[in-house]
Protein backbone atom coordinates (compact mmCIF):
# COMPACT_ATOMS: atom_id res chain seq x y z
CA UNK A 1 0.00 0.00 0.00
CA UNK A 2 0.90 3.31 -0.87
CA UNK A 3 -0.91 5.48 1.49
CA UNK A 4 1.10 8.12 3.58
CA UNK A 5 -1.34 7.72 6.85
CA UNK A 6 -1.56 3.95 8.16
CA UNK A 7 -5.45 4.86 9.07
CA UNK A 8 -7.31 3.16 11.40
CA UNK A 9 -10.80 1.52 10.80
CA UNK A 10 -12.89 4.84 12.01
CA UNK A 11 -10.75 7.35 9.89
CA UNK A 12 -10.70 5.34 6.84
CA UNK A 13 -12.38 6.39 3.60
CA UNK A 14 -13.63 2.50 3.14
CA UNK A 15 -15.44 3.07 6.57
CA UNK A 16 -16.82 6.74 5.21
CA UNK A 17 -18.15 4.34 2.30
CA UNK A 18 -19.87 2.09 4.38
CA UNK A 19 -21.11 4.83 6.48
CA UNK A 20 -23.49 6.39 3.34
CA UNK A 21 -24.61 2.98 2.26
CA UNK A 22 -26.40 3.00 5.84
CA UNK A 23 -27.03 6.98 5.98
CA UNK A 24 -24.82 7.56 9.05
CA UNK A 25 -23.81 11.02 9.27
CA UNK A 26 -20.18 11.20 8.87
CA UNK A 27 -17.53 13.90 7.54
CA UNK A 28 -14.03 14.55 6.77
CA UNK A 29 -11.65 17.07 7.61
CA UNK A 30 -7.78 17.47 6.34
CA UNK A 31 -4.83 19.27 5.82
CA UNK A 32 -2.40 18.76 2.96
CA UNK A 33 0.96 19.46 2.12
CA UNK A 34 1.95 19.42 -1.54
CA UNK A 35 -0.68 17.00 -2.49
CA UNK A 36 -0.23 14.79 0.24
CA UNK A 37 -2.53 14.50 3.39
CA UNK A 38 -0.39 15.31 6.53
CA UNK A 39 -3.50 15.31 9.07
CA UNK A 40 -7.39 14.11 9.20
CA UNK A 41 -9.73 13.29 11.11
CA UNK A 42 -13.41 11.51 10.52
CA UNK A 43 -16.59 12.95 12.75
CA UNK A 44 -19.26 10.91 13.14
CA UNK A 45 -22.32 13.29 14.53
CA UNK A 46 -26.10 11.73 16.61
CA UNK A 47 -28.47 14.08 18.10
CA UNK A 48 -28.36 12.97 22.06
CA UNK A 49 -31.17 14.48 23.85
CA UNK A 50 -30.48 17.67 25.71
CA UNK A 51 -27.18 18.13 24.54
CA UNK A 52 -28.71 18.43 20.80
CA UNK A 53 -25.94 17.32 18.04
CA UNK A 54 -22.76 15.58 19.65
CA UNK A 55 -20.11 14.81 17.23
CA UNK A 56 -17.87 12.24 17.89
CA UNK A 57 -13.58 11.75 16.64
CA UNK A 58 -12.58 8.08 16.71
CA UNK A 59 -9.44 6.77 16.75
CA UNK A 60 -8.35 10.25 15.68
CA UNK A 61 -7.14 12.84 14.11
CA UNK A 62 -4.28 10.84 12.49
CA UNK A 63 -0.73 12.53 11.46
CA UNK A 64 2.97 11.57 10.93
CA UNK A 65 3.98 14.26 13.17
CA UNK A 66 2.94 14.25 17.13
CA UNK A 67 3.21 18.19 17.01
CA UNK A 68 0.51 18.11 14.38
CA UNK A 69 -1.67 16.28 16.85
CA UNK A 70 -0.83 18.84 19.77
CA UNK A 71 -1.50 21.89 17.13
CA UNK A 72 -5.03 20.08 16.21
CA UNK A 73 -5.82 19.99 20.08
CA UNK A 74 -4.93 23.76 19.88
CA UNK A 75 -7.15 24.78 16.89
CA UNK A 76 -9.43 22.28 16.46
CA UNK A 77 -12.20 24.36 17.38
CA UNK A 78 -11.44 26.55 14.14
CA UNK A 79 -12.83 23.30 11.90
CA UNK A 80 -16.03 22.81 14.13
CA UNK A 81 -19.43 24.62 15.47
CA UNK A 82 -18.73 24.71 19.17
CA UNK A 83 -21.28 21.88 19.20
CA UNK A 84 -19.98 19.26 21.80
CA UNK A 85 -17.02 16.68 20.59
CA UNK A 86 -16.35 13.11 22.53
CA UNK A 87 -12.74 12.31 21.16
CA UNK A 88 -11.13 8.83 21.52
CA UNK A 89 -7.51 9.88 21.68
CA UNK A 90 -4.76 7.90 19.82
CA UNK A 91 -1.38 9.45 20.03
CA UNK A 92 -2.27 12.69 21.93
CA UNK A 93 -0.91 12.51 25.66
CA UNK A 94 -3.19 13.52 28.13
CA UNK A 95 -1.75 17.00 29.56
CA UNK A 96 -2.16 17.78 26.40
CA UNK A 97 -6.02 17.12 25.83
CA UNK A 98 -6.43 18.58 29.80
CA UNK A 99 -4.76 21.55 28.52
CA UNK A 100 -6.90 21.89 25.63
CA UNK A 101 -9.90 21.55 27.86
CA UNK A 102 -11.08 17.95 27.58
CA UNK A 103 -12.62 16.28 30.40
CA UNK A 104 -11.78 12.40 30.62
CA UNK A 105 -14.90 9.91 30.33
CA UNK A 106 -12.95 6.73 29.95
CA UNK A 107 -9.95 5.45 31.09
CA UNK A 108 -7.46 4.07 28.15
CA UNK A 109 -8.06 0.77 26.32
CA UNK A 110 -5.64 -1.11 24.74
CA UNK A 111 -5.32 -2.90 21.17
CA UNK A 112 -3.18 -5.48 19.84
CA UNK A 113 -1.77 -4.25 16.87
CA UNK A 114 0.21 -6.82 14.54
CA UNK A 115 3.00 -5.92 12.14
CA UNK A 116 2.51 -7.56 8.72
CA UNK A 117 5.99 -8.90 6.97
CA UNK A 118 7.11 -11.66 5.18
CA UNK A 119 5.77 -15.36 6.41
CA UNK A 120 9.25 -16.52 7.70
CA UNK A 121 9.51 -13.58 10.08
CA UNK A 122 5.95 -13.73 11.13
CA UNK A 123 6.29 -16.97 12.13
CA UNK A 124 9.68 -16.37 13.94
CA UNK A 125 7.14 -13.90 16.04
CA UNK A 126 5.10 -16.41 17.06
CA UNK A 127 5.44 -17.34 20.89
CA UNK A 128 5.89 -20.83 21.58
CA UNK A 129 2.62 -22.45 22.33
CA UNK A 130 0.88 -20.28 19.70
CA UNK A 131 3.29 -21.65 17.27
CA UNK A 132 2.68 -25.46 18.49
CA UNK A 133 -0.72 -25.10 18.28
CA UNK A 134 -0.63 -23.68 14.77
CA UNK A 135 1.86 -26.82 13.90
CA UNK A 136 -1.27 -29.10 15.22
CA UNK A 137 -3.42 -27.87 13.13
CA UNK A 138 -1.44 -27.62 10.00
CA UNK A 139 -0.91 -31.63 10.88
CA UNK A 140 -4.54 -32.63 10.85
CA UNK A 141 -4.79 -31.29 7.70
CA UNK A 142 -6.79 -28.15 8.31
CA UNK A 143 -7.63 -26.19 4.71
CA UNK A 144 -8.33 -22.55 4.93
CA UNK A 145 -9.90 -20.53 2.37
CA UNK A 146 -10.76 -16.94 1.64
CA UNK A 147 -14.02 -15.49 0.35
CA UNK A 148 -15.68 -12.21 -0.03
CA UNK A 149 -18.31 -11.52 3.08
CA UNK A 150 -21.99 -12.15 1.84
CA UNK A 151 -25.24 -11.71 3.53
CA UNK A 152 -26.10 -14.63 5.84
CA UNK A 153 -23.21 -16.02 6.30
CA UNK A 154 -22.99 -18.13 9.11
CA UNK A 155 -19.95 -16.03 10.99
CA UNK A 156 -22.36 -13.56 11.09
CA UNK A 157 -25.73 -14.84 13.03
CA UNK A 158 -23.07 -16.89 15.35
CA UNK A 159 -21.36 -13.30 16.01
CA UNK A 160 -24.89 -11.82 16.87
CA UNK A 161 -25.87 -14.96 19.43
CA UNK A 162 -22.67 -14.40 21.27
CA UNK A 163 -22.80 -10.70 21.59
CA UNK A 164 -26.20 -11.26 23.33
CA UNK A 165 -24.54 -14.20 25.70
CA UNK A 166 -21.94 -12.10 26.69
CA UNK A 167 -23.09 -9.21 26.64
CA UNK A 168 -20.39 -7.32 24.69
CA UNK A 169 -20.87 -4.19 22.52
CA UNK A 170 -19.29 -3.23 19.07
CA UNK A 171 -19.98 -2.47 15.81
CA UNK A 172 -22.84 -4.97 14.49
CA UNK A 173 -22.10 -7.59 12.27
CA UNK A 174 -25.10 -5.76 9.56
CA UNK A 175 -21.83 -3.17 9.36
CA UNK A 176 -19.62 -5.52 8.31
CA UNK A 177 -21.78 -6.52 5.59
CA UNK A 178 -22.24 -2.96 4.67
CA UNK A 179 -18.83 -2.63 4.67
CA UNK A 180 -18.13 -5.22 2.21
CA UNK A 181 -21.11 -3.97 -0.51
CA UNK A 182 -19.53 0.01 -0.16
CA UNK A 183 -15.75 -1.52 -0.65
CA UNK A 184 -16.07 -5.12 -3.34
CA UNK A 185 -13.56 -7.40 -2.32
CA UNK A 186 -12.36 -5.73 1.03
CA UNK A 187 -14.49 -7.32 3.77
CA UNK A 188 -13.19 -10.75 3.97
CA UNK A 189 -13.81 -14.25 5.27
CA UNK A 190 -11.32 -16.62 6.16
CA UNK A 191 -12.67 -20.18 6.73
CA UNK A 192 -11.10 -23.22 8.04
CA UNK A 193 -12.41 -26.65 7.16
CA UNK A 194 -11.71 -30.34 7.12
CA UNK A 195 -13.13 -32.88 5.38
CA UNK A 196 -15.99 -30.26 4.10
CA UNK A 197 -17.04 -29.72 7.81
CA UNK A 198 -16.93 -26.03 8.90
CA UNK A 199 -14.64 -25.32 11.55
CA UNK A 200 -13.82 -21.47 12.65
CA UNK A 201 -14.46 -18.49 10.67
CA UNK A 202 -13.12 -14.96 10.70
CA UNK A 203 -14.08 -11.46 9.18
CA UNK A 204 -11.47 -9.30 8.00
CA UNK A 205 -11.99 -5.69 6.93
CA UNK A 206 -9.06 -4.38 4.80
CA UNK A 207 -9.04 -0.59 4.68
CA UNK A 208 -5.37 1.50 3.11
CA UNK A 209 -2.07 -0.16 4.78
CA UNK A 210 -4.18 -1.46 7.56
CA UNK A 211 -6.46 -4.17 7.72
CA UNK A 212 -9.22 -4.98 11.11
CA UNK A 213 -10.11 -8.07 12.54
CA UNK A 214 -13.54 -7.38 13.47
CA UNK A 215 -14.91 -11.16 14.52
CA UNK A 216 -14.31 -14.79 14.99
CA UNK A 217 -16.06 -17.76 15.52
CA UNK A 218 -15.07 -21.22 15.92
CA UNK A 219 -16.57 -24.74 16.61
CA UNK A 220 -16.77 -26.56 19.21
CA UNK A 221 -14.49 -29.03 16.95
CA UNK A 222 -12.80 -26.79 15.60
CA UNK A 223 -11.67 -25.07 19.13
CA UNK A 224 -9.90 -28.58 20.00
CA UNK A 225 -8.02 -28.57 16.86
CA UNK A 226 -6.73 -24.87 17.17
CA UNK A 227 -8.70 -23.82 13.96
CA UNK A 228 -8.50 -20.37 14.61
CA UNK A 229 -4.87 -20.35 14.85
CA UNK A 230 -4.82 -21.59 11.35
CA UNK A 231 -7.74 -18.82 10.31
CA UNK A 232 -5.39 -16.04 11.48
CA UNK A 233 -2.07 -17.42 10.58
CA UNK A 234 -3.72 -17.51 6.91
CA UNK A 235 -5.47 -14.05 7.65
CA UNK A 236 -1.80 -12.74 8.63
CA UNK A 237 -0.27 -14.13 5.72
CA UNK A 238 -2.53 -13.14 2.97
CA UNK A 239 -2.65 -9.71 3.98
CA UNK A 240 0.55 -9.05 3.74
CA UNK A 241 0.97 -10.95 0.21
CA UNK A 242 -1.68 -7.86 -0.29
CA UNK A 243 0.43 -5.27 0.52
CA UNK A 244 -0.92 -4.85 4.09
CA UNK A 245 1.53 -3.51 6.47
CA UNK A 246 -0.58 -4.11 10.17
CA UNK A 247 -3.25 -6.09 11.34
CA UNK A 248 -5.51 -4.43 14.21
CA UNK A 249 -6.98 -7.54 16.72
CA UNK A 250 -8.94 -5.16 18.57
CA UNK A 251 -9.47 -4.82 22.14
CA UNK A 252 -7.25 -6.33 24.91
CA UNK A 253 -9.46 -7.09 27.83
CA UNK A 254 -7.11 -9.64 29.81
CA UNK A 255 -9.46 -9.23 33.00
CA UNK A 256 -12.80 -10.17 30.95
CA UNK A 257 -11.11 -12.12 28.17
CA UNK A 258 -7.96 -13.60 29.49
CA UNK A 259 -8.18 -16.60 27.24
CA UNK A 260 -8.59 -14.07 23.81
CA UNK A 261 -5.78 -11.68 25.20
CA UNK A 262 -3.35 -14.33 25.20
CA UNK A 263 -4.38 -15.74 21.93
CA UNK A 264 -4.20 -12.03 20.04
CA UNK A 265 -0.99 -11.01 21.53
CA UNK A 266 0.57 -15.24 20.97
CA UNK A 267 0.18 -13.90 17.19
CA UNK A 268 3.35 -11.77 18.08
CA UNK A 269 1.27 -8.90 18.25
CA UNK A 270 2.46 -5.09 20.26
CA UNK A 271 0.29 -3.39 22.85
CA UNK A 272 -0.81 -0.68 21.71
CA UNK A 273 -2.37 1.72 24.59
CA UNK A 274 -5.35 4.24 23.25
CA UNK A 275 -5.72 7.85 24.72
CA UNK A 276 -9.10 7.34 26.46
CA UNK A 277 -12.16 8.91 25.84
CA UNK A 278 -12.77 12.64 26.40
CA UNK A 279 -15.25 15.08 26.30
CA UNK A 280 -14.94 18.83 25.17
CA UNK A 281 -18.15 20.67 26.40
CA UNK A 282 -17.82 24.49 26.55
CA UNK A 283 -19.21 25.22 30.29
CA UNK A 284 -16.48 22.56 31.31
CA UNK A 285 -13.59 22.95 29.18
CA UNK A 286 -12.31 25.89 32.03
CA UNK A 287 -12.90 23.40 34.53
CA UNK A 288 -11.14 20.42 32.34
CA UNK A 289 -8.18 22.60 32.47
CA UNK A 290 -7.57 22.60 36.29
CA UNK A 291 -8.44 18.76 36.65
CA UNK A 292 -5.24 17.22 38.54
CA UNK A 293 -3.27 15.85 35.98
CA UNK A 294 -3.44 12.05 38.22
CA UNK A 295 -6.92 12.35 37.33
CA UNK A 296 -6.37 12.81 33.53
CA UNK A 297 -3.74 9.53 32.91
Amino acid sequence: MTDSLALPLPQSPEFARACAALNLPLRLLKREQRQKETLRWQVQSRRMGFLGRVDLVSRGPVANDPEALEDWVRRWHHWHDGCPLILNADGIPSQVLRDGGFWPLMTPASLGILRLRSAAEMRIGLRQKWRNRLNRAERTGITVRRTDLVPGHWVLAAETEQARAKRYRGLPPSFAVAFGQANPGMAQVYEAMLDERLLAAAVVLRHGRMATWQMGQSTAGGKRLNAMNAVLWEAMRDLASRGHDRLDLGILNAQDAPGLTRFKLGTGAEVHRLGGTWLHLGCLAPVARWLPRRLCA
